[in-house]
């Protein structure tokens, strides 16, 4: 079946960014739902701006904004009974991390991720993206991250080891 082209709009949100550390290239965001894609929506919710509020049943994440309205963007979220709950402090903002896999996860996949145990360096394959957000519970680190993805196509999913997945872009 023939996916339809997304709207130009998105096709330039999601384009290529020359910019970066590591030059990314335009998504492929052929096929994704539109509802995924960022856009400004109404949001009335208590939590003041600044705030970000994720929805991991629907599979948005929301950064409240003065006024009324929220950017939301569609998410990725962990496997059922892997994700994260509650409430947390960003602790740690991270350009272009180091993706370490968690001692559970090499448990679980060891021919996968044992071989990253010291970590794995920046790039366009990290599992981390570009961005990371270190989500931080009393002090500590939870283990859990807001963070880009080289799988877009998980955008929507309950698949991840825990952390929320947004775009790379």
């Amino acid at each position: 079946s023939v996916k339809p082209t997304p709207q130009p709009q998105y096709l330039a949100m999601y384009g290529p960014m020359p910019q970066e550390r590591f030059p990314m290239p335009a998504l492929n965001v052929r096929g994704v739902d539109p509802k995924f894609f960022r856009q400004r929506v109404a949001f009335n919710g208590s939590e003041p701006a600044g705030t970000i509020v994720v929805d991991t049943q629907q599979r948005f994440l929301y950064l409240v904004e003065p006024g009324g309205t929220a950017m939301r963007y569609g998410i990725g979220v962990g496997r059922e009974g892997m994700a994260f709950q509650g409430e947390a402090k960003i602790g740690r903002k991270a350009e272009w991390p180091t993706w370490t896999p968690t001692p559970e996860m090499i448990e679980r996949e060891p021919e996968k991720n044992l071989q990253y145990a010291d970590g794995m360096e920046p790039g366009l394959t990290n599992p981390l993206g570009p961005r990371a957000l270190y989500l931080y519970r009393n002090g500590r680190d939870t283990m859990f991250r807001i963070h880009g993805t080289s799988e877009p196509w998980s955008i929507g999913k309950a698949m991840s080891s825990g952390c929320v997945r947004m775009f790379n872009h």
